[in-house]
């Protein structure tokens, strides 16, 4: 088990990886004492090894394995990327190029909804991942060759499983498919959290004009406080008192105390401080450029029945061509299709091709449904009728 704790190790074994056709990549990470991730170790699987590179390490510079990241003939492969294309993106200023996400792809060729890495490794590499290091504490030192040797698991197997899927997506003609899902794990909104949105997370019930830009203002100090001193947001207010703050708006610090939970630090301190003036920003901005109350949205009249009959059609659909309803169409977008609107994700791309096109004939009545032979059948009935 290679593990690498110098610069020039990382140079020497990311220019041996330069001319792969792709590279398995895989992280281990702590968050529960910090806002942004704490990047503990850094996995890389190659044609013939794999090493775990201690970012740890003093004195290590990342930028050889950055710029393996950057290279663009070189395929990066991880699986559920999402949390590692976050720490990336935060040391990089930018996601590594091309992707590719085999729990995306797994479920693409109908492996079921979300499969973990462990089930996909024994399906397809036969491999047994022991899981008992799975929740260690990855920035202590030294590193076991148990913890290791599970690391490591995480991207020599994953060569095996990117195979066989890539194998089974070009047999199927899917690569468009795949395409299509990589596209939006390359935007790097969905991995940024802005400030003066934060308060949207929070779903305040019916809140009125006044407390949306209280909540606003709170929301926003507390995202960029616990960025600065990198803690995770509820370390420096709850959810809860962050409401009941916005509810009642203080405007003095026996004000401020009175919220349930606030210790006499945090009020009579540089922290409460900066709350008070958040709440006193928000306090001076004029009526006439408050937000509108936002209404909520029209309820939908959704047939129950043509509900229904979309769901077995989606079930049909997603059992013949081996793809996870889920990752085709919620249920919600089913709702959205009876009740009439077609501003859904599963009329465009690849989803229309195996199940928004029909949706919307059995909708119109082009298609039917019928049981024959204790088998659900699909009728095109406009071929079906005389001429």
């Amino acid at each position: 088990m290679q593990m690498i704790t110098t610069t020039a190790e990382l140079a020497a074994f990311c220019e041996r990886l330069s001319t792969a056709e792709f590279v398995t990549v895989d992280t281990e990470f702590m968050r529960e004492r910090t806002y942004w991730p704490q990047l503990c170790l850094v996995q890389i699987g190659g044609p013939e090894e794999a090493a775990a590179i201690d970012s740890m390490a003093e004195g290590i510079d990342l930028s050889p394995l950055f710029t393996l990241f950057d290279n663009p003939t070189v395929l990066k492969v991880f699986h559920a990327a999402r949390q590692d294309l976050e720490i990336f993106l935060k040391l990089m200023g930018h996601l590594p190029q091309p992707l590719f996400d085999t729990q995306v792809a797994a479920m693409v060729c109908g492996f079921g909804e979300q499969v973990a890495y462990d089930t996909l490794a024994a399906r397809m590499a036969k491999a047994k991942i022991d899981k008992s290091s799975r929740f260690t504490d990855w920035s202590r030192r030294p590193l076991s060759e148990k913890q290791l040797h599970y690391a490591l698991a995480d991207v020599t197997h994953l060569r095996v499983v990117y195979e066989k899927l890539h194998d089974r997506l070009t047999r199927t003609g899917r690569e468009a498919w795949i395409a299509e899902e990589m596209a939006i794990l390359r935007d790097p909104s969905i991995y940024v959290v802005e400030p003066e949105e934060a308060w949207r997370r929070l779903k305040p019930r019916n809140p009125s004009p006044r407390q949306i830009v209280i909540l606003r203002e709170l929301a926003a100090w507390r995202e960029r406080e616990a960025q600065r001193v990198n803690v995770p947001r509820q370390r420096i207010l709850r959810d809860e008192q962050l409401l009941e703050i916005a509810a009642h708006a203080p405007g003095n610090v026996a004000d401020l105390g009175a919220t349930r939970g606030l210790g006499k630090g945090f009020v009579e301190g540089k922290q409460g401080q900066a709350v008070l003036a958040a709440v006193a920003r928000a306090l001076e901005i004029p009526d006439s450029e408050l937000p509108r109350r936002e209404r909520g949205p029209e309820p939908l009249q959704v047939p129950g029945a043509v509900v229904d009959l979309l769901r077995v059609l989606l079930r049909l659909r997603c059992d013949a061509t081996g793809v996870a309803s889920r990752l085709v169409a919620a249920s919600d977008e089913l709702d959205r299709l009876a009740a009439g609107k077609r501003d859904v994700p599963c009329l465009h791309g690849w989803r229309a091709e195996i199940f928004g096109n029909d949706a919307l004939r059995l909708i119109s009545g082009e298609l039917a449904l019928v049981l024959k032979n204790d088998q659900i059948r699909v009728i095109d009935v406009v071929a079906a009728q005389p001429s």
